[in-house]
């Protein structure tokens, strides 16, 4: 068992799926399940497992801020909150200008303003609606104005704890300053918390006048006792793909990775797992992901201890199919489970 709580992300192939990774993550003792807004919604799995389960943490894992409107986002978490009997964490990211304004056909710039300005008026909405009270948050991206409007359901808390996702430490300092919370990106390192984002995060709570608040440090996890190569080789994918983002670059050129990324691009783009295996090696996998043996995948995820007060450990999606995210997930939890 890790000495600190561990999270893991709610994927699989089905909805009934779905509520079936809850329960078993519960009785293992997982304490929170965030689920990504990818290939699903990051609220309608939620809905899933909070019908499933009774005391495992909900969070959005993550939700784009900039993609749906305050109002939206508030009517979503009260929602689920209320489903989950107050168990819900809003995660919420940026993501990247090409999601932002190619995919979604919103604005993106600038990220650390605007998500400033999106956070305010989330509290705002919510408050007042557990107020029974008209809203106004106004901000220069995000001025909004609620008036007569009263919520006829439950509202069971007035603010909602609200972690953001930071790769950078622009994004980072603002979480330290106004968040319940940090949530890392998969991949990032241990050095590069350390180095980066946790003084961000500390800078930004000393702006706020506040605490810094808990960080959950993110690992692309893959365990397997029977095929530990295969693990591996799943990892490297993964680890390939975030390699191709150019707002990664920073990251692995950081760890020394960078004349190795124009190879990477090349095997991805062939969209041939082995040859993007090859292409990441052995060291890059082992310094971005936890992959191999449930004993191994133990050991290197026990580099978090003392740096992050929970770990999130997600499997390996890229060139995956739905029953291998399912095989890394039950790996995860035979590798990581926390269950005495």
């Amino acid at each position: 068992m890790l000495a600190i709580p561990v999270d893991i992300s709610l994927e699989g192939a089905s909805l009934a799926g779905l509520a079936d990774l809850a329960g078993e993550a519960e009785r293992c003792g997982i304490d929170r399940l965030w689920a990504p807004e990818l290939y699903r919604s990051a609220s309608v799995p939620l809905a899933v497992a909070a019908a499933a389960t009774r005391r495992i943490g909900l969070a959005t894992g993550i939700a784009l801020a900039f993609t749906r409107s305050p109002f939206v986002l508030a009517l979503e978490a009260l929602d689920l909150d209320e489903l989950s009997g107050g168990r819900l964490v809003v995660g919420l990211g940026a993501g990247v200008r090409r999601l932002n304004e190619r995919w979604h056909a919103v604005a993106y710039d600038p990220p650390v303003r605007r998500m400033r300005e999106v956070v305010a008026a989330f509290r705002e909405l919510v408050a007042a609606m557990a107020e029974r009270r008209d809203a106004r948050s106004g901000g220069r991206l995000v001025d909004l104005e609620v008036v007569g409007y009263r919520r006829p359901h439950p509202v069971l808390r007035a603010r909602i704890p609200v972690w953001l996702a930071a790769v950078r430490p622009g994004m980072a300092a603002l979480a330290g300053e106004v968040a319940e919370g940090l949530l890392d990106h998969p991949v990032t390192t241990v050095a590069w918390l350390r180095d980066e984002l946790l003084p961000a995060i500390r800078r930004g709570a000393e702006r706020g006048g506040r605490t810094p608040p808990p960080v959950a440090g993110a690992l692309i996890c893959a365990a397997s006792a029977a095929d530990p190569q295969g693990a591996r080789r799943a990892a490297a994918c993964t680890v390939g793909f975030y390699a191709t983002v150019r707002t990664y670059e920073p990251l692995f050129a950081g760890h020394g990775f960078g004349a190795r990324l124009t190879g990477v691009r090349r095997a991805f783009l062939r969209g041939d797992a082995e040859a993007l295996a090859e292409a990441v090696g052995e060291d890059m996998l082992d310094t971005f992901a936890a992959a191999g043996t449930p004993t191994e995948v133990r050991a290197r995820a026990a580099r978090y201890e003392g740096v992050v007060d929970r770990l999130w450990a997600t499997p390996p999606h890229h060139l995956q199919q739905p029953a291998d995210t399912a095989r890394w997930q039950r790996g995860i939890l035979e590798a990581l489970g926390q269950a005495a």
